[in-house]
């Protein structure tokens, strides 16, 4: 981890997320916790971070890798250029520099992830020329669900909770 943090914000525990530019301009961020105490977010909110995301990469918006340091955890890359891209947009529309803002961006790369790996999830959502629809009961679940260590979805977990929910369970 670079030396030089500076504090750039703070988690909604009142921990402080630290960030630093390295030489090579990639940005790292020393997030308290690990991917799986993120908090959830709102489905409004990860639809939001969809919508600004899907336009930056429209606009072929870059932006920098990351590198997310966890406490006690893993040591997330992001630099994948869809994935700088991805967070470029979310840090612009919600700060990265939040714990909040972090648990946004990693639930929105993890529901990708998921869509691209869970063929059994296609009747969930439909893509359009104008984007992408989701279905409510995904955005709820990827919006509360617990990442795992390496912040993704357990595909057994997801499906057992929107089978749930879209059988009228709730949840």
């Amino acid at each position: 981890m670079p030396s030089g943090f500076r504090h750039s914000g703070t988690s909604q525990a009142g921990q402080p997320i630290r960030v630093a530019l390295s030489e090579d301009g990639v940005l790292h961020y020393a997030v308290p916790g690990t991917p799986e105490s993120l908090p959830a977010v709102s489905p409004q909110a990860l639809t939001q971070a969809w919508e600004v995301a899907r336009a930056a990469a429209a606009a072929e918006a870059w932006g920098p890798h990351r590198t997310l340091v966890f406490q006690g955890g893993p040591v997330l890359s992001l630099a994948d250029a869809d994935a700088a891209c991805w967070a470029e947009a979310v840090d612009r529309a919600f700060s990265l520099s939040t714990v909040a803002g972090v648990a946004l961006c990693l639930r929105l790369l993890a529901l990708v992830e998921l869509l691209g790996r869970a063929r059994w999830m296609s009747g969930l959502y439909a893509i359009a020329t104008d984007g992408i629809e989701l279905h409510p009961a995904l955005l709820s679940a990827a919006a509360t669900q617990r990442l795992d260590a390496a912040a993704r979805f357990d595909e057994t977990g997801m499906k057992r909770v929107l089978s749930h929910r879209i059988a009228g369970g709730g949840g």
